[in-house]
């Protein structure tokens, strides 16, 4: 007579294979679903920025609402990124040499366009539509720059023409109302309105570093006042945030001019910024600043009125930007 067991091993069997596959079933679901999960529960408190631990350069999201918290990497590697309007610029390492490129991407990671820089990643930005990317790279070897120097080159790339400026040194320069064509012109931190058109940027010329404003169609600009570094146009474009310092040699600190009034403030404690600023959005600004504690880059927040000091948001970090 058949034991139990010979008896039923085969009803046994067949419940257990169920049971394993139930059970992988609901982790490969908890799993697939867990991202969108998270996603909704962090929604609108989210920013990218480059995850410089371990000499890394990860592209990740990192959470506003904790100080250091968890960074989700996102698959991109970049020394500088920036999306806005469902596109993505990214400048990254493209060969040896070493060589770069601006890669820029649309809402899927589909590459769209990779434009060769000549030099090494500084500042990038996409207008808020993600009609106009721009970036700012270190370049060597310009006939006017000694020995050992470098200078500063800034260009910027329109998808709706597929046009790419190289340079803003092919621009008409007027500064304080006078033309100026002297070789020795240096741009930085181009920052463009939203009407794809405007922009402000960095000009370094006549012995002085301007902010300038100028015309990306018309390929004009001005200078508007000494002194600034690296703007940044808010989303309602009615302020600038941008770097500043009294001397060649100090210490920069964040201030956001009003634009409509003139008037400029020095957001408190934030001594020691070497970034262009991202506006998260109408209130706040995220930039990255050396750490005194480690001597390495961190990224911080800040109300953008002056209300209150920087708060760390990821230690190890740079080129924060918000979460297109």
């Amino acid at each position: 007579m058949k034991s139990w067991f010979a008896r039923y091993r085969v009803v046994i069997g067949v419940a257990l294979v169920t049971l394993v596959v139930l059970a992988t079933g609901g982790y490969v679901w908890r799993t697939a679903t867990r991202p969108a999960e998270q996603a909704q529960a962090h929604s609108g408190r989210l920013l990218t920025l480059i995850d410089q631990r371990n000499g890394n350069d990860a592209v990740s999201t990192a959470e506003l609402s904790t100080s250091d918290g968890v960074r989700t990497p996102t698959g991109l590697r970049c020394q500088r990124v920036y999306t806005a309007g469902g596109t993505t610029v990214c400048l990254r390492l493209a060969g040896v040499g070493p060589t770069f490129e601006a890669a820029v991407l649309d809402s899927s990671s589909r590459v769209l366009k990779s434009i060769p820089l000549p030099g090494a990643p500084s500042r990038a930005r996409v207008s808020a539509s993600g009609k106009v990317v721009s970036w700012t790279v270190f370049v060597s070897g310009d006939s006017y720059v000694s020995a050992g120097g470098f200078s500063t080159r800034t260009g910027f790339y329109d998808l709706r023409t597929d046009t790419v400026v190289e340079s803003l040194e092919t621009f008409g320069a007027k500064v304080e109302g006078k033309p100026y064509a002297a070789a020795d012109a240096n741009y930085w931190g181009l920052t463009v309105g939203s009407d794809d058109r405007t922009f402000y940027a960095t000009f370094l010329g006549a012995g002085r570093r301007w902010l300038v404003r100028g015309d990306l169609s018309a390929r004009t600009l001005e200078t508007v006042r000494a002194g600034p570094e690296c703007p940044s146009l808010s989303p309602d474009g009615k302020r600038l945030a941008y770097k500043k310092t009294t001397k060649w040699v100090g210490r920069w600190e964040l201030a956001v001019l009003d634009l409509a009034s003139g008037q400029e403030r020095v957001l408190p404690d934030t001594a020691g910024i070497d970034d262009q600023a991202a506006w998260l959005d109408d209130h706040t600004l995220a930039y990255g600043a050396i750490s005194g504690d480690t001597g390495k880059s961190s990224v911080y927040q800040v109300p953008a009125d002056g209300s209150g000091k920087p708060a760390l948001v990821a230690t190890e970090a740079s080129s924060p930007a918000p979460m297109s």
